[in-house]
């Protein structure tokens, strides 16, 4: 209910608004529009994976269209639509970690200042651009003449890759109050089995190559507990970015 604080609210599998809310925060997609409040937040946040779920979905559908023409094709509109369903949300996360990760190398005492300055730097578009570089470079590859890929593999990239967040809630501590706070509140380890049981038997199935996201998810919190000291929502849009990166290069080496 709106006010609720994000410790008494209704969260995990048991609130049926949580994949509703999740998918509302995490996408584009035209669905009824409020003004969120914390217990919004702590309600959503163990929904995260599910949430990929639409992305993959826009984004196998684009791919495929695009293939049809040219890997290039498929590449871009591929890409485009990865952009355009999510609203550049984590990518704007990864700008924001790389510029205050290259600000504060030689003061951190200026980490929390540029994480909270709206503009973006240097290192954020350096960033940002390599990022799409790279998934551009690697859905040409799996679009490729004579490389097989199923859609179920393709859509289970972002849907792992929203997995990750609730490990790095539980184990990061906040940088600051905000939703690095609301998100370790709100998920509990047996959501986290959940997602895992249910994706990593997936992965198996689908694309064992796949497996390698909790080793990737791993290394990515451990960076940002030695480089930054915890964990802020832009550690977690960054991470997800990064590790659908990753996934979609061991689709490729696995190919």
């Amino acid at each position: 209910m709106a006010g609720q604080h994000p410790h008494r609210a209704g969260h995990g599998f048991a609130d049926v608004n949580g994949p509703l809310l999740a998918v509302r925060f995490l996408t584009r997609l035209p669905l009824p529009h409020s003004v969120p409040d914390e217990g919004d937040f702590a309600r959503a946040f163990p929904w995260f994976p599910l949430a990929g779920l639409p992305v993959g979905l826009c984004l196998v559908a684009a791919f495929f269209v695009g293939s049809m023409v040219d890997p290039w094709v498929a590449a871009c509109v591929g890409l485009a639509s990865w952009i355009f369903f999510t609203g550049a949300l984590h990518l704007d996360g990864l700008g924001d970690i790389a510029d205050a990760a290259g600000a504060s190398h030689a003061d951190k005492s200026r980490l929390s200042q540029v994480l909270a300055d709206p503009h973006i730097g240097s290192f954020g578009v350096v960033a940002i651009v390599q990022q799409c570089l790279a998934k551009l470079v690697l859905l040409h590859a799996l679009a490729a003449p004579g490389v097989t890929l199923s859609a179920p593999a393709l859509i289970l990239v972002p849907m792992i890759a929203r997995t990750a967040p609730l490990g790095w809630a539980l184990v990061l501590p906040p940088l600051h109050k905000g939703l690095g706070t609301l998100f370790g509140a709100a998920v509990r380890w047996r959501d986290i089995a959940a997602w895992a049981a249910l994706l990593l038997s997936a992965s198996v199935l689908v694309a064992p190559a796949l497996l390698i996201a909790p080793v990737v998810a791993w290394g990515w919190g451990l960076w940002l507990r030695r480089r930054l000291g915890g964990i802020s929502g832009d550690g977690h849009g960054a991470g997800i970015e990064l590790v659908e990166t990753a996934l979609l290069l061991a689709l490729v080496l696995a190919r």
